[in-house]
């Protein structure tokens, strides 16, 4: 066969002319200046009202700094204001309708099945051979968010993206060049955060499971706790590995022993990341870590266990890009949380932790996030980074009520000493703007962004029981004493309209529904009856309307996926949210009732009360004036003229 010939001085030459062609191409064409620095701080929950208030009483300096020379502005969120959907509309520049996350939970019409909104995991194909099961695929876990991420825009126009724990982003898309997912990213169980509670004494805990976690009985004989870490199935398999405790005869300590890890505990200590293998066969394991807490050694043992982390180094599921970015990132600034949500806010809604350990452990997560964000920023480069930043979220959720002393559940002695938990975070978060201002560089834009703002959670009401009081739902058995959700105990035959999801209604639509009876015909009239209706709710108690916005999928921008989504979606009163037992699928006894969970804050509401914040170091070219826009905005930074890249009758 004869060898082809090359010419390799003259092939040299045209690769590098086509290498600078290229690189003038992205540098300087349409994309805009090759070297352009935008970094993107998303601060999770940040209020407008309470950031405009700790800065005028001089707490928020660098923030300050920020709105004297460049600009400061509240930030629109979107409808409803959940942090999936909000965040879904900041990364595609589309509203639900577009892409197709309009609540924590969505439901399968087919089956009436509630499923999370966020993401899927998808069982392997396989075909039966001979009675063995040959795979045809390898299953996996698909993000439902539908759309073109902004960053996309720009690394096809070859600038260089970074986006850290961005929300709504499991699995991570795979088009940055470095990325980790965020909130939706699972603990190895496959949910949002399942913890473990080792006691010697069950009798405060009604059953063995409780909501967020399992509690197991574990005791001392002979100076020695022997346990067991329950891991996920494999087939018809439990995983499972055993766990020694070594507790001293005399103080308060103790030697934790898992596989060939050990460590030595205190009273009140949390250890460090504790990595963990369960054994699935001879060849093969699960690699995954913990945090552990001891409780208590005297009387009784008791020991708290973090959700499964996947471990960065081996991770179960995909959770960077590339796909060893997340080794990389634990190499260079330790182990971190790749639970997309890490503070332990079911441990203290269960009353396992106590506001005082619960705090702990968010400090821990959120100084890790604060000191990997030191790596990240040093490591970063031309081009875009975004980082995200939920600890402030979460603490608000569980601690807000102790600024707010007209909430049903506030306990002067208990609630009072956490008066200042939310400002201090804010004023940390200030101190995360300033080592950026000092450290980012000349011509970086500084952009510093909130998904919503917040506000204090006092009333629930009950959709769904307003909703059968009304004539709209039937149920199976009135006499139900406790309703298990999942509308297993709607009567579909009497039924016209349900709740799902914090603020999602469904018309039970004839050829939509498994077990539809209302006509397509007759959907939009009997949408803008129960509109009419739920706008004149008033609450008994406050005497204020217990609704103030209800908007219809139709009225959505853009209306891709909007067939996917609730027919009505319920904008609530400030201070006032949808109840967690309407939003699971049960149908409560009462219409109000007062909230005195330690999930005190929210922001499930009226979206145009609780908006977001937005910062930038010099006035962007191209304003935002809400989440849907800001997308946009931060891409004319980068010389790109248009987003989203979509045709609305698509």
């Amino acid at each position: 066969m004869q060898r082809q010939r090359t010419y390799p001085t003259l092939l040299l030459g045209l690769a590098v002319m086509a290498l600078l062609a290229f690189n003038l191409a992205c540098g300087r064409g349409e994309a805009g200046q090759r070297g352009q620095r935008v970094i993107v701080l998303g601060f999770d929950g940040m209020d407008y009202s309470l950031t405009k208030e700790l800065m005028a009483q001089g707490k928020l300096p660098n923030f300050s700094r920020l709105a004297a020379e460049g600009t400061f502005t509240h930030l629109g969120t979107s409808a409803p204001p959940l942090s999936p959907v909000a965040w879904s509309n900041f990364i595609t520049g589309m509203d639900s309708g577009g892409h197709g996350i309009f609540d924590f939970i969505h439901r399968d019409p087919k089956t009436m099945i509630p499923y999370l909104s966020t993401s899927l995991t998808r069982d392997p194909e396989t075909f039966n051979l001979l009675g063995l099961e040959i795979p045809l695929s390898s299953g996996g876990t698909e993000n439902m968010r539908r759309g073109q991420a902004f960053w996309e825009v720009l690394e096809d126009r070859g600038v260089e993206t970074t986006i850290i724990r961005m929300p709504a982003n499991f699995p991570p898309t795979g088009t940055a060049s470095r990325e980790i997912s965020g909130m939706g990213t699972p603990d190895l169980m496959g949910t949002y955060g399942t913890f473990s509670f080792y006691t010697s004494e069950l009798f405060p805990f009604p059953g063995k499971e409780i909501g967020g976690g399992n509690v197991y009985e574990a005791w001392e004989e002979n100076g020695v706790v022997e346990a067991q870490l329950h891991g996920p199935s494999s087939g018809d398999i439990k995983l499972t590995t055993d766990f020694k405790v070594y507790v001293d005869p005399q103080d308060p300590i103790v030697k934790l022993e898992v596989g060939d890890e050990e460590r030595i505990i205190q009273v009140g200590e949390w250890t460090d990341w504790v990595p963990v293998e369960f054994e699935v066969s001879a060849m093969s394991s699960v690699s995954a870590m913990a945090r552990f807490y001891l409780r208590s050694v005297r009387p009784e043992f008791e020991m708290y266990v973090s959700p499964l982390n996947f471990h960065p180094d081996n991770p179960v599921e995909v959770i960077s890009t590339p796909e060893d970015y997340a080794g990389e990132l634990a190499e260079a600034s330790g182990l971190f949380y790749t639970q997309g949500m890490p503070e332990e806010t079911k441990g203290l809604s269960e009353g396992v932790l106590t506001p005082e350990e619960f705090l702990a452990q968010a400090k821990i997560a959120g100084q890790e996030l604060a000191h990997q964000y030191k790596y990240v920023l040093g490591d970063f480069d031309d081009g875009l980074l975004f980082y995200y930043f939920g600890n402030l979220d979460q603490v608000s959720h569980m601690m807000w009520r102790s600024r707010d002393p007209d909430h049903p559940a506030y306990n002067a002695e208990r609630d009072a000493p956490f008066a200042q938990v939310i400002e201090d975070l804010y004023v940390e978060a200030d101190g995360i703007v300033g080592y950026t201002l000092d450290n980012m560089g000349e011509g970086t834009q500084l952009v510093i962004m909130s998904d919503h703002g917040f506000a204090s959670w006092r009333r629930s009401f009950h959709l769904n029981n307003w909703l059968k009081e009304n004539g709209y739902l039937a149920v199976r058995d009135p006499n139900l004493k406790k309703d298990p959700g999942f509308l297993v105990n709607v009567d579909w035959s009497r039924t016209r309209a349900y709740g799902l999801g914090l603020n999602g209604l469904y018309i039970n639509v004839a050829g939509r529904e498994k077990d539809g009876i209302v006509a397509e015909s007759e959907r939009q009239a009997l949408m803008a009856e129960i509109k009419a209706g739920l706008l004149e709710v008033i609450d008994p108690v406050t005497g204020l309307p217990a609704i103030t916005k209800v908007y219809s999928r139709d009225d959505f921008e853009y209306q891709q996926e909007a067939a996917i989504g609730p027919d009505l979606i319920i904008g609530y009163a400030e201070e006032t949210r949808g109840s967690n037992e309407s939003a699971s699928g049960a149908v409560p006894p009462q219409m109000f009732s007062d909230n005195t969970e330690d999930w005190s804050g929210d922001h499930g509401m009226d979206h145009e009360t609780v908006p977001g914040i937005l910062f930038t170091s010099q006035p962007m070219k191209k304003p935002a004036t809400s989440l849907q826009d800001l997308a946009a905005s931060i891409l004319a930074e980068f010389g790109v003229d248009e987003f989203p890249l979509v045709d609305q009758a698509e």
